[in-house]
């Protein structure tokens, strides 16, 4: 059977495998997330496609030969690429841009104790490992990131959208964001480039021009944003909306610049108008169903064998960094005047780190052998990889049992005494 007539039956696994994943995590009462990220890993060529099974149902043949394993088709690459869209989407629609004008110095606060520490962090760990700056320089961005998609997908599975915490934790993701367009084209450029400095500084140029371009769009496009919506249809209402965040997304990473970030600043745009309401209940089915894709394809493109040989590196990483952002997470929300419970829950919040870092990865091992030793590209991908699975895993966990961890945690912070906020200056 030609591979064009199996493509259905692709799809169709790739959903029976996430349903039925929902269905174990749910009958458990875990979050779903790590076991998109597992049966995906399962499904792939690195575990399925090892097992030479006869062929079953015509499904797509990996180079490992297994009829029963999925590869990372077309459809699964950019419905994962819709994930991340429409996660981000969301995350603007929860905050607009007058918000984010008057929490601008609280979000500074909470985003600089974050960079500094986990980047920092990431800096040293990287040098130490790999001794030159480039490699450093890759392994800080990876640590250093949280992932806006399965955070901002956490806090509305628990509830924590509406929450005091949800302020410092979307404030931080925004900076992040912000940081990591920049950080991409130079990354990007240093590594593809060889090292080509100008070639970097053409490509931040690009992105902050970008940005700027969609913050002036956000601002002076209200009344645009709002009759783009004017209709009695619901179908045109999706229409409308998909078409234009999916476009802006896509011209954005045409470019060189985070269709994450993107989507945000179109979320935010429409926040502003009197439909947020309707597109939150119209668009969410959609979301959930390309973030569902997202999170397998995050286990689909993960090869567990390689795990064996940067087992101690990511050991290390996850002992050094898990902590780094709970201290961080903390302090950004202490930068917001949150009590002890609720910064406890922002730093819970941040420790999972998901698409940014592979994307941080693949970067790695497409520089192999120009911008990077090929030994070392593949060292990292291989941490990264193994690295955000861990973190996913540990994060949503995390979050789920956080009552647990604020009775254990926050009657010894309070013992402590006060800790210096942002109205302590």
């Amino acid at each position: 059977m030609a591979a064009e007539s199996t493509a259905l039956i692709d799809v169709g696994v790739l959903f029976a495998a996430v349903a039925l994943a929902g269905v174990v995590a749910n009958r458990i009462g875990q979050s779903v997330i790590p076991f998109y990220i597992l049966v995906g890993m399962a499904s792939g060529e690195y575990v399925l496609g090892r097992i030479d099974f006869p062929a079953l149902l015509g499904t797509e043949i990996v180079p490992h030969g297994s009829a029963l394993a999925l590869a990372e088709t077309d459809f699964v690459y950019v419905g994962a690429e819709l994930g991340i869209v429409f996660l981000l989407f969301f995350l603007g629609l929860e905050f607009n841009l007058n918000r984010l004008i008057e929490a601008r110095s609280r979000i500074g606060r909470a985003g600089t104790w974050d960079l500094a520490i986990n980047f920092g962090i990431g800096l040293a760990l990287g040098y130490a490992i790999f001794g030159s700056f480039l490699p450093a320089l890759l392994t800080a961005g990876i640590v250093y990131i949280s992932s806006s998609a399965i955070i901002t997908k956490s806090l509305i599975d628990l509830g924590w959208i509406a929450n005091d915490e949800a302020d410092p934790i979307l404030g931080t993701l925004v900076y992040e964001d912000l940081f990591i367009a920049v950080y991409l084209a130079v990354a990007s450029a240093l590594v593809l480039g060889g090292g080509d400095v100008g070639e970097a500084l053409g490509q931040i140029g690009v992105a902050i021009g970008f940005i700027l371009a969609l913050l002036v769009a956000v601002y002076l496009g209200t009344a645009w944003f709002q009759r783009s919506l004017e209709t009695d249809s619901n179908e045109f209402v999706v229409l409308r909306a998909i078409g234009i965040t999916v476009l802006v997304a896509g011209a954005a990473l045409a470019l060189g610049v985070s269709e994450a970030v993107a989507a945000f600043f179109v979320g935010m745009a429409f926040s502003s108008t009197d439909h947020v309401h309707d597109l939150e209940n119209l668009l969410e089915p959609i979301r959930d169903t390309f973030a569902a894709v997202f999170f397998f394809w995050i286990g689909l493109v993960t090869d567990p064998t390689l795990f064996p040989d940067v087992l101690g590196l990511i050991a290390l990483a996850v002992a050094l960094t898990a902590p780094s952002k709970l201290i961080s997470g903390y302090l950004g929300g202490r930068a917001y005047d949150l009590d002890e419970r609720h910064s406890v829950r922002v730093g819970l919040g941040m420790t999972t780190r998901g698409e940014f870092s592979l994307i941080i990865a693949s970067i790695a091992l497409a520089g192999a052998g120009t911008g990077l030793a090929e030994g070392t590209a593949e060292t990292i991908y291989a941490f990264s990889v193994g690295y955000v699975l861990l973190m996913s895993i540990l994060g949503t966990t995390l979050m789920q049992y956080s009552d647990r961890i604020e009775a254990v945690v926050v009657p010894r912070l309070t013992a402590l005494g006060p800790t210096p906020s942002a109205t302590d200056d």
